[in-house]
């Protein structure tokens, strides 16, 4: 019987000391209009992200968009070659002496790609440079093979 009276008397009086010790408590109005529509401060912040826009001038290669820049017909002796990758795919970096993009493009060739004027195919990338075979017709009217080697360049 006793608990039944003390309990309501303790949160009466808690309730009590509390309004007398924090006076700001009374009388005050909030300036939030719906609370609910707060941000929860313990959830992280969502960053909405915009649709970007694909440009037409990318270039559609084999069923696929890529905006990587492509070196196209650019004659052989203005590639250097500046980095090689190894690995299950190889790759070479590239760069274009006196190019449109001057030396800050860098450009991947990969094995079995065309490059050149006369569309050399790029046959091995090995850790010195690549091996580029490009086909000609001498004078005979033949087919020729001619294999060239761009080494790896420091800048």
């Amino acid at each position: 019987m006793i608990k039944v009276i003390f309990i309501p008397f303790l949160v009466f009086y808690v309730a009590s000391a509390l309004g007398a010790q924090y006076p700001f408590f009374k009388d005050t109005k909030t300036s939030i209009k719906n609370p609910f529509e707060m941000r929860d401060p313990f959830k992280r912040k969502v960053f909405k992200r915009h649709a970007k826009k694909v440009s037409k001038s990318k270039v559609l290669k084999d069923g696929s968009y890529s905006n990587l820049p492509e070196i196209g017909k650019t004659p052989l002796n203005k590639i250097r070659i500046v980095g090689i990758l190894l690995g299950n795919e190889r790759r070479a970096m590239a760069k274009i002496d006196g190019g449109k993009g001057g030396l800050k493009d860098i450009y991947i060739i990969k094995e079995g790609m065309k490059i050149g004027v006369d569309d050399a195919e790029v046959k091995a990338i090995l850790p010195g440079g690549i091996v580029v075979v490009e086909k000609i017709t001498n004078v005979y009217d033949q087919n020729e093979y001619i294999e060239t080697i761009i080494p790896v360049s420091a800048e």
